[in-house]
């Protein structure tokens, strides 16, 4: 017999869909003040065949939202001072309110000079070391777009965080750190968990809001989770799945689901949990970051 799931199930693809069309709403509002729609420039080096899709799904749900979408696609070869130029060129055109540089880059570019080269008022990735800064300190600041998707999920379940225990297993630039930043924004108790962690089960089994962001496919087993505690898996693994038949794969996230689904309180699954709420966070950054860089008053969804 199948036992049945204990947890809620978080849908971010749902929620993902009523963010974009709020976005979308609010898109319409700053075109018919401003004369203009937001615009988000994607800058795609190389022919990275996931990158490739996800740029073209970007590009997609930017046109959907009522956004200008600006795609510049350059040969694996172009030089790191050529994509330089290129940013700078997008830094100076008042049409683009947002830039991202869809990473990974090609080997011989390197990425951090070009993050470091965005305009910090366009990064609307969140990766510029400016607003990272301004997120450390409590100041408005263009946040990265999973874990602001994340904090959006969590808060669906629990509005009211603070005083909540928080544990971020993972402490990338792109997830853990910032994903820490917000809950303590929350005022939550933040540990943020890694590789080095001693008796990391044991810490894990603390949190009230477990983040799991370390590329580790079901590393979280279900007996680390405290019971009814909301559990957000970041990850995307893609694992052997003979089952499906031979070279076949499917994708799972960092948490063992079908273990944490019996302790949790409401649980993302992978996929169609924090996935959907990339790209629908980058269209609320872009739209925030035309409404800052113009002034002009809209309302724009926030955490």
């Amino acid at each position: 017999m199948t036992t049945l799931p204990t947890s809620r199930i978080i849908d971010g693809k749902a929620f993902a869909e009523g963010l974009r069309r709020r976005v979308a709403e609010a898109a319409a509002d700053f075109l018919s003040r401003s004369g203009r729609a937001p615009g988000l420039a994607v800058v795609l080096a190389g022919e990275d065949p996931a990158s490739s899709v996800y740029v073209r799904n970007k590009a997609q749900q930017t046109v959907e939202a009522g956004m200008a979408s600006f795609e510049h696609r350059l040969p694996a070869e172009t030089g790191e001072a050529e994509l330089l130029a290129l940013v700078a060129r997008l830094n100076a055109d008042d049409a683009v309110d947002g830039i991202l540089v869809q990473l990974p880059l090609p080997a011989h570019i390197d990425a951090q000079k070009v993050i470091e080269a965005i305009d910090p008022a366009k990064d609307v990735d969140g990766f510029h070391p400016e607003n990272a800064g301004r997120l450390m300190t409590g100041l408005p600041a263009l946040v990265p777009c999973t874990p602001l998707g994340c904090l959006m999920l969590i808060k669906s379940i629990e509005p009211a965080l603070a005083g909540l225990e928080a544990v971020v297993v993972g402490r990338s630039n792109i997830v853990g750190k910032p994903m820490a930043q917000l809950l303590l924004a929350e005022s939550c108790t933040v540990t943020v968990a890694h590789s080095k962690t001693r008796d990391l089960p044991a810490v894990c089994r603390r949190a009230d809001i477990l983040v799991a962001a370390v590329g580790r496919p079901q590393m979280v087993r279900g007996d680390w989770v405290k019971p009814g505690a909301i559990v957000i898996d970041v990850g995307i693994n893609r694992i052997p799945a003979p089952e499906r038949g031979e070279g076949k794969t499917r994708l799972v996230g960092d948490v063992a689901y079908d273990e944490a689904v019996q302790h949790a309180g409401a649980i993302t699954p992978v996929p169609g949990g924090v996935g959907p709420m990339t790209i629908a966070c980058l269209l609320r950054n872009t739209l925030a970051a035309a409404v800052a860089r113009t002034g002009v008053v809209v309302d724009v969804p926030s955490a």
